[in-house]
């Protein structure tokens, strides 16, 4: 045995026990902890320091990991453009009242959000409250006029007796006046007690109700806004003054199963935009949405690009917050690639870089292969 080999022997077993006995907070060579033993994942499932991350074939179907090869296509080009739903002015209305007063409950008592009405019903009753002054001075002029009609009845009674003696004229201008006085008083005491009725402007649910029995209103305050569920627009907007007349097709980022008929671009800037404004077709009645929600709208233009279209569930965020795809690149590895995406629809995206067509991209369980630690 030669004085070399002896040496690097002697070397290797100082080294064992050296790592055997090292105590707290020892490290190696390479600066890892020699106190720290390394804990094995019993499921397989580790992320290699490349990034890329190890997934057994069990993991896999546990996982319910599907992969494709997509071919490159064309699709259309797509922006995203910041809208909010709005009611549709021809299907939604407003319940103000004209003089402002005291709130009394309807027939059916005070309605609620989400209650359907008819057009035309009474939701509600406003009382009219009159100045102290201004009622002193009606309740005289009523006691005045009832003062006034009860002298001319009593003058009619009397030329009616004179009859044949006094001219038929006389009789019938003091019986004119007598029902004119009594119109008039009429009129005043109802003024006196008058209540307004807050009718339903169209049929529909009950969106918002801001008032309670009793409550002092004003003039021209909305009181309750009623809404058509089924007839709801979408209103979106843009710098761009001539994308109008680019749209061919619009939907709503992360909302299933509505459809945008756009109705027309606006004329006039707004705020510096140009509003946009689409109309909502579900198949299923109802939309799930709410008049005031913020949405982003996916418009599809006349222009067309090439890319590989995916499941938008195949695109995940990375730690670094870019957009990434995972590519299996053998039987139990699986590396992430980062893209650039374009979103086509609610559940598709076109990834535009990043990736060739002979890939083969998870497109199911990407979200649980990007958890792996």
């Amino acid at each position: 045995m030669s004085p070399k080999f002896q040496l690097s022997m002697s070397l290797v077993l100082v080294l064992m026990t050296f790592a055997a006995q090292a105590g707290p907070g020892a490290h190696g060579p390479n600066g890892e902890h020699m106190d720290e033993a390394t804990a094995p994942n019993a499921s397989g499932l580790s992320r290699l320091p490349d990034g890329s991350v190890n997934v057994p074939k069990l993991a896999q179907r546990r996982m319910g990991l599907r992969t494709l090869i997509a071919p490159e296509t064309e699709a259309a080009v797509t922006v995203q453009l910041p809208a909010r739903v709005v009611a549709d002015p021809n299907a939604s209305g407003q319940v103000q009242s004209a003089l402002g007063g005291r709130i009394e409950p309807g027939p059916k008592g005070l309605p609620v959000a989400g209650q359907t009405v008819r057009r035309g019903e009474v939701l509600a009753w406003v009382r009219y409250q009159a100045e102290p002054y201004a009622l002193a001075g009606q309740q005289a002029q009523r006691a005045e006029l009832r003062a006034s009609r009860e002298l001319a009845e009593q003058r009619v009674k009397r030329l009616e007796s004179l009859a044949g003696t006094v001219p038929r004229k006389d009789i019938e201008a003091a019986r004119i006046e007598a029902q004119s006085l009594q119109s008039r008083e009429q009129s005043i005491s109802a003024s006196l007690d008058a209540r307004e009725p807050l009718r339903a402007p169209v049929s529909g649910v009950i969106a918002r109700v801001e008032m309670r029995a009793g409550q002092i209103v004003e003039s021209r305050e909305v009181l309750v806004e009623v809404i058509d569920p089924a007839r709801l627009m979408v209103e979106a907007s843009t710098p761009d003054v001539s994308l109008g007349a680019k749209l061919t097709a619009a939907s709503l980022l992360g909302i299933d199963g509505v459809r945008l008929q756009l109705v027309g671009a606006a004329r006039a800037l707004r705020d510096g935009v140009l509003p946009l404004n689409f109309r909502v077709q579900s198949s299923a009645g109802a939309t799930p949405l709410a008049v005031g929600q913020s949405v982003v709208l996916v418009a599809a233009l006349k222009e067309r690009r090439k890319g590989i279209v995916l499941p938008a569930v195949a695109v995940v965020r990375s730690p670094a917050n870019e957009s990434v795809v995972w590519i299996k690149s053998g039987a139990e590895r699986y590396v992430p690639q980062p893209v650039q995406v374009q979103a086509l629809d609610t559940a598709t995206v076109l990834v535009t870089q990043g990736l060739s067509a002979d890939n083969r991209v998870v497109v199911q369980g990407a979200a649980l292969v990007a958890q792996i630690r």
